[in-house]
C-alpha cells in the first residue's frame, strides 16, 4: 500500500461576502480534491483539542497521529529539532519572529515576508548585540527564527503568537508570568539594535516593511516523539519549506525532501513539490506534502490569493500524486487541512477543519466536492483528531 497525505496549511474558512458567501475552498477550482471526495469519504476533524491555542504545531502533530495531550510542549523546540540546535534538558527555546511594530500596534507579523539574506544579517547582529553565552539567536527562514536559553527552564512565561494580533496594540499582548520580564527585556532591546539598521533603512527606501522588533513566543523544551515507523509501520518522507513541519518530519523519523524554490510563501514552487512527491513513492510508503501558502494568504486577508494557492496545488500536486498512485496495486490519498485562517479573521480558529481521503478499501459516501460544508454534512466527526491517522492507514484493511 502507497499513501500521500496533502497538507494545504490553513485551507479551511469562513464563507466569504467578497466570494458570494463561498469559503476559498467551495469558490476554487479543484478537479483532483473533488475527484477524491467524491470517490472517497470526507468529514471533519478536530485537530486542535479543547484548551490548547489552534496553532500548526498543535494542530499538525494530531494530524501525523500523535496526541497533543501527551506530546506537546511547545513549538520552538520541533523548529529547534529541524535546525538541528542542540539543547540540554533544562534549555529553553523561543520562536523569534522579526516582525513590524508601529505606534506600538503589530502591522506585520513577518516584517513584510522579509527576505533570507536580509534577515540573516539582522539576526548575525541581534545576536552579537544581545547574545551570550546564555541567550543564543538562530537564524531560521525569513519572518521565522529561534532563541535558546541555556538553562532557562525556569521560565514560565505566557506569550502570545504574533499572527494573532495583527492590529492589536501589543501592551496588551507582551509576555506575563514568571521569566516574563526577561523576555520583555530582550524584545525591547532588540528595537535599539534594528532601528537604524542599513537593512531596515534600505526596506523603508524600497517601501517595504522594517524589522523593528523580536517577538518571543512558542517556547518551550526539547522534544521526543516515537517513530511513525515504530508506531505504524511505515516509512514516511515529508516535503515543506517551513522549520515546524520539518521538525516534526525528523522528530518522527520521515525522511526530508529538499525541493528547490520551495518558500514556505505563495510564490512557492508547487510543481517542484509535486514532482518530487511523485518521485518518492518509488521509494517510501508513505509521503505527506506540505504546502503554507494557503495559510500565508489568510493571514494577508487575501482571498484571491487563497484561491489561487489552493488551485496551484490542486494542479501541480494533488493531481500528478493522484495519476501516480493508480499506478500501484493499492493506495490512499487524503488532504487535509490543519486548521483554518479564516480571510476575514486573519488568524487561525480552532473549528475542525475538512477532509477528503479516497483509494483502496475506502468505501465512498454521499459528499459530491471537497468543501468545508459538503465536508460537515455528508462527512464523518473524528475527535479526538490523532485516530484519523490511523484510521486513514488501517481502516477497511485486511487482518
Amino acid at each position: 500500500m502507497k499513501y500521500a497525505l496533502i497538507l494545504p496549511d490553513g485551507a479551511a474558512d469562513e464563507p466569504m461576502d467578497e466570494l458570494d458567501g463561498k469559503t476559498a475552498l467551495a469558490a476554487a477550482r479543484l478537479p483532483n480534491m473533488d475527484w477524491i471526495a467524491a470517490n472517497g469519504r470526507s468529514g471533519t476533524v478536530r485537530t486542535v483539542p479543547e484548551g490548547y491555542v489552534p496553532g500548526s504545531d498543535v494542530a499538525t502533530l494530531s494530524v501525523t497521529g500523535y496526541d497533543p495531550a501527551k506530546y506537546y510542549c511547545g513549538r520552538a523546540p520541533l523548529e529547534a529539532v529541524a535546525q538541528r540546535i542542540s539543547m540540554g534538558p533544562d534549555d529553553i527555546v523561543f520562536r523569534c519572529n522579526l516582525v513590524t511594530i508601529v505606534d506600538g500596534r503589530m502591522v506585520d507579523f513577518s516584517a513584510g515576508h522579509i527576505t533570507q539574506p536580509e534577515a540573516e544579517r539582522l539576526i548575525a547582529d541581534l545576536h552579537a548585540a544581545l547574545g551570550s553565552d546564555e541567550i543564543q539567536f538562530h537564524k531560521g527562514v525569513s519572518y521565522r527564527h529561534l532563541m535558546v536559553v541555556k538553562g532557562g527552564k525556569w521560565i514560565k512565561a505566557q506569550c502570545t503568537p504574533p499572527h494573532d494580533i495583527p492590529g492589536e496594540s501589543i501592551d496588551d499582548y507582551l509576555p506575563t508570568g514568571k521569566g516574563a520580564d526577561l523576555v520583555r527585556s530582550l524584545m525591547e532591546r532588540s528595537q535599539a539594535v534594528l532601528e537604524n539598521h542599513e537593512v531596515n533603512n534600505i526596506r523603508r527606501d524600497l517601501g517595504e516593511n522594517p524589522a523593528t522588533s523580536i517577538w518571543l513566543w512558542g517556547q518551550g523544551p526539547a522534544m521526543r516523539l516515537p517513530s511513525f515507523k515504530e508506531r505504524f509501520g511505515i516509512r514516511g518522507a515529508a516535503i515543506t519549506a517551513v522549520d515546524l513541519i520539518r521538525g516534526i518530519a525528523l522528530s518522527i523519523g520521515w525522511k526530508l525532501i529538499e525541493v528547490p524554490g520551495a518558500t514556505g510563501y505563495v510564490d512557492t514552487n508547487y510543481q517542484g513539490k509535486g514532482e518530487h512527491a511523485v518521485a518518492a513513492l518509488d521509494d517510501v510508503d508513505f509521503v505527506a506534502v506540505h504546502v503554507e501558502a494557503p495559510d500565508e494568504s489568510g493571514h494577508n486577508g487575501d482571498a484571491r490569493a487563497k484561491i489561487r494557492a489552493l488551485e496551484q496545488i490542486d494542479e501541480h500536486i494533488v493531481g500528478p500524486i493522484l495519476d501516480k498512485l493508480r499506478s500501484f496495486p493499492a493506495w490512499r490519498i487524503m488532504v487535509l487541512p490543519d486548521h483554518p485562517t479564516p480571510v476575514a479573521k486573519r488568524t487561525h480558529t480552532s473549528t475542525p477543519p475538512p477532509f477528503c481521503m479516497a483509494g483502496t478499501g475506502i468505501i465512498p459516501d454521499r459528499t459530491t466536492c471537497f468543501t468545508e460544508a459538503e465536508a460537515e454534512e455528508n462527512g464523518q466527526k473524528v475527535d479526538p483528531g490523532h485516530e484519523l491517522m490511523e484510521y486513514f492507514l488501517k481502516s477497511g484493511r485486511e487482518a
